[in-house]
């Protein structure tokens, strides 16, 4: 049997008077990789946070076995003005604290009157050997090559030390994170939405590096890609209540649906008992009360205890409530998108270096690339947002465009929720609240400033102001992220049905397999372009997944 890290015990929390975890029993294992899923706000992070002990449980019991443990929240937070360097050093505060002491110590040894002084002098020494002792058991004169290494691993080169945190991209901040985790030897890590802002490559090194790590890892992703290729369990966390699943997301996703079935026939069997019985108990009532016979009342009680007795079985529900997004679109012009001989600069720096891409009515088009190469600029210049050096963009007579922006511009942080419904069409303010609440806001939200709202819920926003754009083309910069895995198979589903046309940037694998056709590459400037989904794309650049 594997080595126990953390056993949790019918462990319950709540934030303010509502319930968000009831009675979870769960055990992670040294080596097992868990894939932690579940709806926005279903209690995902708080459950990681109760595991590193930065929250304490209501109720119920966690006994961490020896374990390091090592938490990745989804926004890490960093001094500001410090280095990569410096963040990676700082991973382990007892070993560098015990470094400073060492340091202190043998200046002391120097000192004339110390120096001078035998039995003081042997003193400090003394306390300069405990401390070197304590030091070398921890490690210490491995740490700097642990930091070097850990910072290579998420792919740091050796002169990004030098780096401010505060010009790192998300991306960037999320992998300095778990480099700063790794530099501490932990034997569980704990991942919130690691993967969120990472490019595809970025995305394949954080796969490799769960693959191979050595220890227990719990993730918490949207990505249904990278959890099919790193996890061996899922743990879902659904109606505040725990339920773990041996394999992969894909795995999960059927015997989750096999279990719904098979609680479905022990619940419609256990309904024809029910009726069964209260059919038993309703006709020795009647007869009892006819005839007062007080074998009848016993029968009639008996059967009442056996129903009491019952350990019944919940209703299953298939199918959770869904924001209900619908994409209609419509045809419009045979050549949406042409643009020639494309050029864009900054201070004489080029970004886009003479860019042709020809886009037909109905294509389902990938623009990726790593961070940093120009995407989001070359949808800005489509918009009309950045006017390019150079070169010329068209777009067809009868084509109307929408755009979702991956850092939410297109919402106003100081309108409610309803204002920014009227600010995409007139309506009723009746109507605004009905549409918001097919899109999973409740009444009492819809007046709500946006600036509240979490990511999850200012995609779903922006998603609803896109339904309601009678667009028919649509400019998509990574709308899955922030979504939970529901509604990204609801947007999936939606843009299955769309008659208009899609240019989308996303570094979620999975959906870019589901929802696109072609796939064009922006690298070093230029454009190179694949028929097919991502996969495809991969056959062809000879790249592993």
């Amino acid at each position: 049997m594997s080595e126990i890290l953390v056993h949790l015990d019918r462990v319950t929390f709540h934030h303010a008077a509502d319930v968000v975890l009831d009675g979870i029993s769960w055990e992670i294992q040294l080596g097992q990789k868990i894939g932690l899923v579940g709806p926005n706000g279903a209690g995902k992070s708080t459950l990681l946070r109760l595991i590193a002990g930065e929250v304490q449980p209501d109720g119920g019991t966690i006994v961490r076995h020896q374990t390091r443990i090592g938490y990745l929240p989804q926004e890490p937070a960093f001094p500001p003005g410090a280095t990569v360097w410096e963040v990676a050093l700082s991973a382990n505060a007892t070993v560098q604290a015990i470094e400073a002491r060492m340091r202190s110590l043998e200046a002391r040894l120097g000192q004339p009157e110390i120096a001078s002084d035998p039995v003081a002098f042997e003193r400090v020494l003394a306390a300069h050997a405990r401390e070197q002792d304590t030091f070398e058991r921890m490690g210490g004169y491995r740490y700097e090559s642990r930091c070097r290494q850990a910072l290579q691993d998420a792919g740091f080169r050796d002169r990004d030390g030098d780096l401010a945190v505060d010009v790192l991209s998300g991306g960037q901040k999320k992998m300095l994170g778990l480099a700063k985790l790794l530099a501490t030897e932990c034997n569980l890590l704990l991942l919130d939405e690691p993967d969120n802002h990472l490019d595809l490559p970025g995305k394949a090194r954080l796969e490799r590096f769960i693959t191979g790590y050595t220890g227990a890892i719990v993730i918490v992703s949207h990505d249904r890609y990278l959890l099919d290729e790193t996890v061996a369990f899922v743990a879902e966390i659904e109606n505040h209540r725990l339920t773990a699943y041996v394999g992969n997301y894909s795995a999960y996703a059927t015997e989750k649906q096999l279990r719904l079935l098979r609680q479905q026939q022990l619940y419609a069997a256990q309904q024809k008992e029910i009726a069964q019985i209260e059919a038993a108990i309703a006709r020795f009532e009647y007869w009892a009360s006819i005839v007062v016979n007080e074998r009848h009342i016993r029968q009639a009680r008996s059967r009442q205890k056996m129903l009491e007795r019952m350990d019944r079985v919940e209703r299953p529900v298939f199918e959770r409530e869904r924001m209900g997004l619908e994409l209609d679109g419509w045809r419009g012009s045979a050549k949406v998108l042409e643009i020639t001989d494309l050029h864009k600069a900054f201070d004489h720096t080029p970004v886009l270096l003479g860019l042709d891409l020809l886009i037909w009515r109905g294509e389902r088009v990938a623009l990726i690339g790593a961070n940093g190469t120009g995407k989001s600029l070359l949808f800005r210049c489509i918009l009309g947002q950045e006017t390019p050096t150079s070169g010329i963009i068209k777009i067809g007579p009868s084509i109307r465009i929408a755009y979702y922006a991956q850092e939410h511009e297109t919402l106003d942080p100081g309108r409610t929720l309803i204002e920014e419904i009227w600010e995409a069409k007139s309506m009723s303010e009746h109507a605004a609240v009905n549409f918001l609440r097919r899109f999973l806001f409740p009444y009492q939200r819809t007046r709500d400033k946006v600036a509240t709202l979490s990511g999850g819920e200012r995609s779903r926003l922006q998603l609803a102001k896109l339904m309601l754009s009678d667009a028919n083309f649509l400019l998509l910069d990574e709308p899955t992220n922030n979504l939970d895995l529901p509604s990204c198979e609801v947007l999936e589903d939606a843009l299955d049905d769309f008659e208009g046309t899609l240019l989308v940037i996303s570094h979620d694998r999975y959906f870019l397999n589901r929802s696109v056709t072609r796939v064009v590459e922006l690298e070093a400037g230029a454009l190179r372009e694949y028929d097919g989904d991502y996969t495809s794309y991969l056959e062809k650049r000879n790249v592993p997944a």
